[in-house]
């Protein structure tokens, strides 16, 4: 069992920076893959970004060259965090952190599955105003 406690949402003009954080713990949460989903009215769940423990990172098409993921490894705790740069009114949605356990030889391409993640965090509020 994993916990996920999400941070950095918020309301930003186009072009804006916005830094999102995710605080997985729990047993064995230094394991996990940790991806950022989101999510706007009406379509699909995406993935933007995803990290695998071992470092094998997943970027979506529309947010290669200004997002950026990373994972920071704290005792017993791991933080993902999403840096966003000239975002976009399109960036507007629901973002969700998501965890699991994959294994090491888990392609790039499929970090990006959300059936995968078994853990969620509530979700936090991305608003890019044009």
């Amino acid at each position: 069992q994993v916990q996920l406690v999400e941070s950095g949402g918020g309301l930003v003009q186009a072009g804006d920076s916005l830094r999102l954080s995710c605080v997985a713990s729990g047993r064995k949460a230094v394991m996990y893959t940790l991806g950022w989903f989101r999510q706007a009215p009406g379509k699909e769940r995406q993935c933007v970004a995803a990290i695998h423990s071992g470092g094998t990172t997943y970027y979506a098409d529309s947010t290669k060259g200004r997002f950026i993921i990373s994972r920071d490894t704290t005792d017993d705790k791991v933080t993902a965090s999403l840096q966003m740069t000239n975002l976009k009114p399109e960036d507007t949605a629901v973002y969700y952190c998501a965890a699991a356990l994959l294994g090491r030889s888990t392609s790039a391409l499929n970090l990006a599955i959300w059936k995968l993640y078994p853990y969620w965090g509530q979700g936090t509020q991305v608003t890019v105003s044009s």
